[in-house]
């Protein structure tokens, strides 16, 4: 038998169609599949900052922000946030608002209060040690069954598996499922367990989500630069679940200046602690324009499932309001500011 027949016959890729519950590969091609990630990663991966060492509490803090964010947005808020709270203790001790203003612009603050939380669960019931394993991280407030494989695989060598956005896609198109079938996320993560490598299960998971945001992408997918094209049943684009219409609202704000120079001020309202989105957060306040006014300018502003087009106004005088403060442009940096309020102050010159 040739060594080509060989290879055919050892690859009998899945052993149960589409419609089964299981995927189900030879042990010769797990171990195939492994090492073919592994060394496409260790010649392809990303330099991150996160991935210079193994401290379990960088690696945390840079799985929270990069969920549902993109690489790029996160790099200088972790060089900035780790700057200002380089381990645990230095988090678990800092203020609220401190936190949020290093968190500002990368959104979902709900992530950064969870994380803060957390931290000082690890520094006061913890004695400041992170727990090792994936059980024990997802007993701290905000870590989900996510982010405690990753921080326990790639900090601690647990082989259990990373399932996000990425990976789910890659096996997806392994295994040539839809997401619309019945049990898909079960049957992803069953499916992942069965891969993940016992001994390098860190470098495994990471290259797993590496493949997803580098190779194997949502639309065009670069599968002659895939690791795994050997093995995948799809080999391009298949159907995906429609995406949500996100929804468009037209607002206006309006930038209140007084001073010049380094002397300068701006006014600020603060949202309520009990609000539903960036409860506590600062912001500019909205504006009623008049029918002969035009906006100096118009930005567009993405949050949630809502595509928000706001005219901005820059105006000198003052505006009333028991939450409103004039806040030196000095200090607008260690203010919690919303994303939308930090994009609208850079964009007239009151921040860097």
């Amino acid at each position: 038998m040739t060594a080509v027949v060989k290879s055919a016959a050892k690859r009998q890729v899945v052993a149960a169609s589409a419609a089964s519950s299981t995927v189900q590969f030879g042990a010769d091609d797990v171990r195939e599949m492994r090492a073919a990630l592994l060394k496409w990663y260790e010649t392809h991966k990303r330099d991150l900052p996160w991935r210079a060492a193994r401290d379990p509490y960088r690696i945390w803090v840079s799985e929270v922000m990069l969920q549902q964010t993109r690489v790029a947005a996160v790099l200088e808020h972790y060089r900035l946030f780790l700057a200002a709270f380089p381990t645990v203790q230095a988090l678990a001790t800092a203020s609220e608002p401190e936190v949020l203003a290093l968190w500002s612009g990368l959104g979902y603050y709900r992530r950064a209060r969870m994380l803060h939380h957390a931290a000082k669960m690890v520094a006061e019931e913890l004695a400041g040690a992170m727990p090792r394993t994936a059980e024990e991280l997802r007993a701290l407030p905000g870590v989900g069954a996510y982010t405690a494989a990753a921080v326990a695989s790639i900090a601690f060598g647990e082989p259990v598996a990373v399932v996000d956005g990425n990976v789910e896609r890659v096996l997806a198109r392994v295994a040539g499922w839809s997401a619309a079938e019945a049990r898909f996320a079960t049957r992803v993560g069953r499916f992942a367990g069965t891969l993940v490598d016992p001994e390098r299960p860190g470098d495994f998971n990471q290259g797993m989500m590496e493949l997803g945001a580098t190779v194997c992408l949502p639309r065009a997918p670069l599968c002659l630069g895939c690791p795994w094209q050997p093995w995948c049943r799809t080999r391009g684009e298949h159907a995906v679940p429609a995406r949500r219409a996100q929804q468009r609202q037209h607002s206006a704000r309006v930038v209140w200046l007084r001073g010049t120079g380094m002397r300068q001020q701006v006014r600020l309202v603060q949202r309520a602690a009990d609000a539903s989105l960036m409860a506590g957060m600062w912001e500019l306040p909205s504006y009623e324009a008049k029918a002969a006014e035009s906006p100096e300018f118009t930005v567009r502003h993405a949050i949630t499932v809502t595509n928000h087009i706001v005219d901005v106004y820059v105006r000198n005088g003052a505006v009333r309001g028991p939450e409103s403060e004039w806040v030196p442009v000095s200090e607008l940096s260690q203010r919690a500011l919303t994303g939308l309020t930090r994009k609208v102050l850079r964009r007239v010159g009151c921040m860097p």
